[in-house]
C-alpha cells in the first residue's frame, strides 16, 4: 500500500482524543467569542467586515493554486452579489465571477445539501470556458483519466516528483458516493473536527481534472459555517493556509502516505491537530484584519461625507482596503478618471486635513499615505 485510499479500511479515520479535544476546545471558544463580539457591533460594521472576509478568502484561496485575481474585481464582485452598495464598483471577469459564485454559494447557501449536481456546478463556475490556462479540461462531470492518472507533481519535465497520485477515474462514481453520504450524515460528529475530515478527504480523492484544491476549501468554509450556524464569515483559513503553504502541502502529503493503521481505522491525529492549530492561528491573523475595518469605520464616523467629496472617499476607501504600491496623482487620475490638477487638488485638500502625508521622496516620484496619526483616532 502506497497511499491511504489503498488500505482495506478506507475511508474509516481514528485519532487519538486526547490530543485533538483541548486543540478542539480552544478553537469553539475563540469561535464563539468572535461570533459574539461581532454581534455586538453594528449592521454596516458586520458588512463591512463580511465583504473584507469573502474578498480575502477568495484571493487567497486562489493564491495558493499560484492564480492571482485582481482584488478590486473580487470586491465588486461579492458586493454586487449580496445587494451591497459601496462607492468604487468596477466591473469583473467572468473567471473572478466564478470564483466568488462558487464561495458564495458555499458560505450563504451552507444548510443546503452537498451533492454531485452542486459539486459540478461548482467547478464548472471555476472554468467558465472549459480551458485550465491554455488546456481543454473536463467541466462540471468527474475527471476522466485520458490523459494519465491524476498526480500532484513537483520539478522540471523529465525530473518530475510525484507527491501523489490519487484514486482512478473508474471508481470516482462510488467514492464520491461515499463521501456526499457522509458528508451529508455523521451528524454524531463535531462540526469542526468534521470540516478537517472533508477537507482531507475531498482533496484526497482529487475528482475534477483541475479545481480540487479551491473546491476542497469551499466545502471546508461551507462546514464551518455550519459549526458557525452563520452566513457571516469574519474568518478565512485560506488566508492563513496561504500564509502557510508548504506546511499545508507537507502535511497532506504525509497523512496520504501514511502507514499508520489500526483496527479502528486510519490514523489522522497529526493532520487534525495540524488543521486545529492553523484554524487557531486563522484567529490571530482575523484580529488583524478586522482592525484594518475597525479603524475605517472609525474613520468615517469622524469625517461626515459632507466634508469629503466623492472622488476623495472612493480612494481613501481604497487605502483602507490596501492599496496595492504607491499612490500618486496620477493614478489618482486615473481611477477616478478626473484630470491630473483635480486629483492634485483632492490630494492637497486632504493633507490640509491631515488625512494624507507626502511620502519622504519627492520629485517626479511624489508619493502619498495615510497619516499614521489616523491610527489613534478612538
Amino acid at each position: 500500500m502506497k497511499y491511504i485510499y489503498q488500505s482495506d479500511i478506507w475511508p474509516r479515520f481514528t485519532w487519538d482524543n486526547k490530543k485533538i479535544t483541548p486543540m478542539l476546545g480552544d478553537a469553539r471558544n475563540r469561535q464563539g467569542r468572535l461570533l459574539g463580539r461581532m454581534e455586538a457591533m453594528g449592521f454596516s460594521l458586520r458588512r463591512e467586515a463580511l465583504l473584507q472576509t469573502l474578498t480575502l478568502d477568495v484571493l487567497k484561496s486562489s493564491e495558493i493554486e499560484g492564480e492571482i485575481l485582481d482584488q478590486s474585481q473580487v470586491r465588486s464582485s461579492i458586493a454586487r452579489r449580496l445587494g451591497m452598495k459601496i462607492g468604487g464598483l468596477v466591473p469583473s471577469d467572468r473567471d473572478v465571477d466564478g470564483v466568488v459564485e462558487m464561495m458564495l454559494d458555499a458560505t450563504q447557501n451552507f444548510n443546503k445539501p452537498l451533492t454531485k449536481d452542486r459539486l459540478f456546478g461548482w467547478q464548472a463556475s471555476l472554468f467558465p470556458t472549459g480551458r485550465s490556462g491554455m488546456h481543454k479540461i473536463v467541466v462540471g462531470a468527474w475527471r476522466d483519466d485520458s490523459h494519465g492518472p491524476m498526480r500532484v507533481v513537483s520539478g522540471a519535465v523529465g525530473r518530475e516528483r510525484v507527491h501523489f497520485e490519487a484514486p482512478g477515474a473508474g471508481c470516482l462514481n462510488g467514492e464520491m458516493k461515499n463521501f456526499l453520504t457522509w458528508f451529508t450524515g455523521s451528524a454524531d460528529l463535531d462540526p469542526v473536527i468534521k470540516a478537517g475530515i472533508a477537507h482531507l478527504w475531498f482533496v484526497t480523492l482529487h475528482p475534477f481534472e483541475d479545481g480540487n484544491g479551491r473546491i476542497a476549501r469551499a466545502i471546508t468554509d461551507m462546514q464551518l459555517a455550519r459549526a458557525d450556524d452563520s452566513r457571516e464569515r469574519f474568518y478565512s483559513m485560506s488566508v492563513q493556509i496561504r500564509k502557510e503553504r508548504n506546511a499545508y502541502y507537507d502535511i497532506l502529503e504525509k497523512t496520504q502516505k501514511n502507514t499508520d493503521i489500526s483496527k479502528t481505522g486510519i490514523v489522522i491525529t497529526p493532520w487534525l491537530e495540524w488543521f486545529l492549530a492553523c484554524l487557531n492561528r486563522t484567529f490571530d491573523a482575523t484580529e488583524s484584519i478586522l482592525a484594518g475595518v475597525f479603524k475605517k469605520a472609525r474613520f468615517w464616523e469622524a469625517h461626515p461625507g459632507a466634508s469629503i467629496s466623492e472622488r476623495q472617499r472612493v480612494m481613501l476607501n481604497k487605502m483602507f482596503d490596501g492599496f496595492e504600491g504607491k499612490l500618486t496623482s496620477s493614478k489618482w487620475a486615473k481611477i477616478t478618471k478626473c484630470s491630473q490638477d483635480t486629483a492634485f487638488r483632492d490630494i492637497h485638500d486632504l493633507i490640509e486635513k491631515g488625512i494624507l502625508i507626502k511620502d519622504p521622496a519627492g520629485g517626479r516620484s511624489t508619493s502619498y499615505s495615510l497619516n499614521p496619526k489616523l491610527e489613534r483616532i478612538d
